[in-house]
This record gives C-alpha cells, sequence and structure tokens, in this order.
C-alpha cells in the first residue's frame, strides 16, 4: 500500500493502547554534538540546496542528488539516532503498529522537514513533542513544525504510523515474510517501505530497535541485547548498536526461532538466529563463523563492531544480505543439496566481509557500490582459493574474458547504470561484483602484494565507522604505493573497455554477448549482494 495518512481528530499522538507493546518515545536526552560531522552535505547539497522551500509552497519530495537514486535521502539535517518500535501480531499479512522517533542535528534552518516513507498509514507527527502538520510528496513525508527549526539545533521528530509487510506494489524490498514471521531486506533503497527515515547511506545513525510480539515468538535485531520486558501475553525485546548504521542495513527479527550462541575471536559475542526445528541441521554450518571471522581479521585487521551472527530465514529471497552484525542467509542454501560445501562457506565470507567493506566503511553515494562488492567478492574468492584450492587467478582470468560485455550492460564499476524503473536492486550487476573484484586483482598486480595489504588494512581503520567514496580509495592508494594512481583507476573503473592486465598480456576479453556473464556469475550472481 502506498503511504496514508490519518489525522486523529485530537491532536497530538495518542498514547499506545493497552497490550500494544508500542513504548513511549524516550525521554529527552542531553546529546553532545559530533565531533566531526559527515561530508555528505557538503560533496551533494549543490544538487539540492535550492530545493529547501518555505512553508507556503507546495509540499514537494527532496533528495540528497545521489546519481542513481535522486529522490533519497533529505537534505538540511543530519540524523544522529533512530528509536523504532514494532508491534507484531503474530500474522505477517497485517501491518504492525510501529513509532519511529527520530533525533537529529539541522544543518541548515528548516521550514519542513522531509523524511523517506513510502508504504504505511501516519497516524500523528510531533516536532520537539508538539504536534505538526504532515503531508506526502512522492515518496517523502512532508513534516511541518509549527515554528522553523533554526541552523545547528538538535531536535526530535516522533512518527507514529503502521509498517505493512506485504509487498510494495512495483517495489523490492522492505520486510521478508518467513514461513513463521517476518526479516528485513532493506537493500539498496527499501528501508523507508519500514519506517519514516533518512534513507541514504551517508546519513549513518545509532539505532535502538523494540519489538513486541505474542507468547512463542522470538525478536533479534542489529547490536546487543538491552532489555526484555513480558507482559501479558507478549514479550518486548530491546536491542541497541554500539556503532553508527545506514538505514539499508537495519534488521529485525521475528518468528519460532532459537538463538544460538558462541564466542569468536577475542571473546567476541556471536548469536545466530534460526528456525527452531532446524537447529541441530544447521549447527555445523553455524560452527564455522568464528573461524571465518579470524581468517577476515587475519587479512584486514580487527572485527569492527560489537558482535556478529546470521539469521537464517525460511524466506525464498534470492539473494543473502549483510545487514550489519547480523547477516541474512536464505535457511535453504545451507540444506537443500546442490551446493559444495566451499561454495556455501566463501557465501558466508562474503556477507561477513561486509561487515568491513559496506557496513563499517559505507559508501557515501549508491555509485561508490562497487567500494563494498568488489572487496566482498574480492575476499570470497580468496577465502575459496586457501580453503579449497579454488584458483582466484583462474576466477579472475574468467571476469577479464566478461568484462567488456558487463561494462556494456551495466557500465563500468564506478559509474553503474542506472536501475530500470521497478526494478531498483537492478544496480546490483556483475560490473560490482566480479567486475569490481577484478579491479582489486589489477591493482594488487599493479603495486604489488604487500603495498596491497597494506592499503586494505589502512582503508578500513582509516574510515571506520563512517563514510567513504571512490576519490577516497584512490587517493589511499596513491598515498599507500607512492605513486600517482589516478590514471589507473580511470582507466579501471569509469572505461567502457577493460584495460590489459598487468601482468598477464596473453589476457583478453571475450567478445561482448548480450548476457555479459561467466557461467559462475551466471550461475551465482543472485546468491549474495
Amino acid at each position: 500500500m502506498p503511504l496514508t495518512l490519518h489525522r486523529p481528530q485530537q491532536a497530538g499522538p495518542s498514547a499506545p493502547s493497552p497490550g500494544s507493546g508500542l513504548l513511549p518515545p524516550p525521554a529527552r536526552a542531553s546529546r553532545p554534538r559530533p565531533a566531526a560531522r559527515r561530508l555528505r552535505a557538503v560533496l551533494l547539497a549543490p544538487a539540492v540546496a535550492v530545493c529547501l522551500v518555505a512553508a507556503s509552497a507546495p509540499a514537494e519530495p527532496l533528495g540528497v542528488g545521489d546519481r542513481l537514486f535522486p529522490y533519497l535521502g533529505n537534505p538540511g539535517y543530519d540524523v544522529a539516532s533512530y528509536d523504532l518500535s514494532f508491534a507484531y501480531s503474530g500474522s505477517n499479512s497485517e501491518p504492525l503498529q510501529a513509532v519511529t522517533t527520530i533525533d537529529a542535528l539541522t544543518t541548515r534552518r528548516l521550514d519542513r522537514l522531509n523524511l523517506d516513507f513510502a508504504h504505511g498509514t501516519v497516524q500523528s507527527v510531533t516536532v520537539d513533542g508538539r504536534p505538526a502538520d504532515f503531508t506526502s510528496a512522492g515518496e517523502d513525508l512532508v513534516v511541518t513544525p509549527g515554528t522553523p527549526l533554526p541552523q545547528g539545533g538538535w531536535t526530535r521528530v516522533t512518527v507514529r504510523h503502521t509498517s505493512d509487510p506485504r509487498p510494495a506494489q512495483g517495489r523490492d524490498g522492505g520486510w521478508v515474510r518467513t514461513r513463521d514471521g517476518l526479516a528485513m531486506a532493506n537493500q539498496a533503497d527499501a528501508a523507508h517501505l519500514v519506517f519514516p527515515c533518512n534513507d541514504h547511506p551517508s546519513d549513518k545513525a545509532m539505532f535502538t530497535l523494540r519489538v513486541t510480539a505474542p507468547e512463542g515468538y522470538t525478536a533479534v535485531a542489529n547490536g546487543l541485547p538491552a532489555g526484555v520486558d513480558r507482559h501479558g501475553g507478549a514479550t518486548t525485546w530491546t536491542y541497541r548498536t554500539r556503532h553508527p548504521m545506514a538505514t539499508e542495513l537495519a534488521q529485525v527479527s521475528v518468528g519460532r526461532s532459537t538463538v544460538l550462541r558462541r564466542t569468536g575471536p577475542h571473546g567476541l559475542p556471536v548469536r545466530d538466529v534460526v528456525p527452531t526445528a532446524d537447529r541441530r541441521a544447521l549447527e555445523p554450518w553455524l560452527a564455522r563463523t568464528p573461524g571465518q571471522i579470524a581468517w577476515m581479521e587475519s587479512k584486514v585487521g580487527p572485527y569492527p563492531f560489537e558482535t556478529y551472527g546470521v539469521l537464517m530465514a525460511s524466506a525464498a529471497t534470492g539473494f543473502e544480505l549483510e545487514t550489519q552484525t547480523l547477516s541474512l542467509f536464505e535457511k535453504e542454501l545451507f540444506t537443500k543439496p546442490g551446493h559444495p560445501a566451499w561454495y556455501i562457506e566463501s557465501i558466508m565470507v562474503h556477507e561477513l566481509s561486509h561487515q568491513w567493506f559496506g557496513d563499517s566503511v559505507t559508501p557515501r553515494t549508491w555509485s561508490d557500490l562497487w567500494l563494498n562488492e568488489g572487496h566482498a567478492t574480492w575476499y570470497e574468492a580468496l577465502y575459496a582459493q586457501e580453503a579449497a584450492g579454488r584458483s582466484l587467478q583462474d576466477r579472475m582470468k574468467a571476469a577479464y574474458g566478461a568484462s567488456d560485455g558487463w561494462r556494456a550492460a551495466g557500465g563500468p564499476p564506478a559509474l553503474p547504470r542506472p536501475p530500470e524503473p521497478g526494478r531498483k536492486i537492478g544496480i546490483f550487476r556483475p560490473n560490482v561484483y566480479d567486475g569490481a573484484a577484478l579491479v582489486l586483482y589489477a591493482l594488487r598486480q599493479e603495486i604489488g602484494e604487500p603495498a596491497f595489504d597494506r592499503l586494505e588494512r589502512t582503508w578500513v581503520r582509516e574510515h571506520r565507522n563512517g563514510t567513504a567514496d571512490t576519490a577516497d580509495f584512490v587517493r589511499l592508494a596513491s598515498d599507500v604505493s607512492g605513486r600517482d594512481l589516478s590514471g589507473f583507476f580511470q582507466a579501471w573503473l569509469y572505461g567502457a573497455k577493460t584495460p590489459p592486465m598487468p601482468g598477464h598480456p596473453d589476457w583478453r576479453p571475450a567478445a561482448v554477448k548480450a548476457a555479459g556473464e561467466t557461467p559462475h556469475t551466471a550461475a551465482h550472481r543472485g546468491a549474495r549482494r
């Protein structure tokens, strides 16, 4: 369903009904100004600065100027935290009652404030505790406070709404209905089908997630547990992140699940969420996670978050997803015959490596997606070589042969073509998976393995908990290698044709085919994001 606006007879927010499980917004607390505000306003504001309008003008959808998703995100403020409360009735075909509370710092004077939200009913909105007017424009919820918000001030916006788990017409993502409940898959631009937000990866924030469900269900979310409250026939679980997170990485699981706990490297708490009936069959796979974390740490340094785990959902999504601290997997990847063990493990490492590349270091724009998927594919392939003898060089040679076709079909790795209407996940093409891993292989060939390894470790260390873009990577690679690599990257990341491979003058691109895929990517590109 599209965004629906509902205005109750009484102005202001209504209290949660008895047994609804919705908690009132947290009491206002003093919030320190962050030490360094993110650069997204500086980088993206020129395209949107003229869009801030006076309150008398018609409401209109805004955006932060992302080349691939022009109306995603909103200018004029920087979100510091989200507090999300969901009440699940026990049916994954019924809307959840929800409360979203957003604490944000304004970066300019605002007569209006736009939030991305497109799949629920808005019941009321308050700004700093006072009722505010609201309307919809495109996929935006447009909020008009009683008085303009000054630049440089903190504000709290509370939206009471429903969150509809039924698929939005013509849209991908949002809630995933499992056999026994719900999970989330918000990449690339679907978090606002679940809750009001500034739905662009450039605006990361802290999250508190509260989920109320009937007896017999278990709820798990990003971060660490922060309380369990049982009341009547329902339970409310609270989770909090200790590191900032992009909206597309939010995860909530509710179902008839079991949480399995183990310890990872350096005492890291690892928790996995599995259908209770399948816990024994899945345990051998889950037991491999601590070793995989240790392997990744040996390559790029310490795991960046407070916990990790795997969410195995009884659902047919067609992909796996690196939601922060709790990666989403289809259960059938592990239980359905046909996939060799080395392949399954390499996909587990793909999603795990995203915790460094994509989650901790988040792309500043969606054109920087290659930095996520290229690195995850690189470590997926490297793990397959070291753990199972699957040749990395052979895979890269096959990718080189297909690379011109991928570029023709989807654009160069750092200049991907926009998605087709109604297929926004269409940006996840081979050019940003094996095509981008091929760029990393070429870079290692060009600067040598020792410099490449230093670059990888420095990248995740210097940009931890932040956002970064392609220009940042080019600058750092040049600094670490002691060479100006701008020409190298211009050809490899933006060229219509694949450049010659350093060290392999005999490699040749294949003739461009319509599909533009190798047998490997044709079979497996949908298995991970």
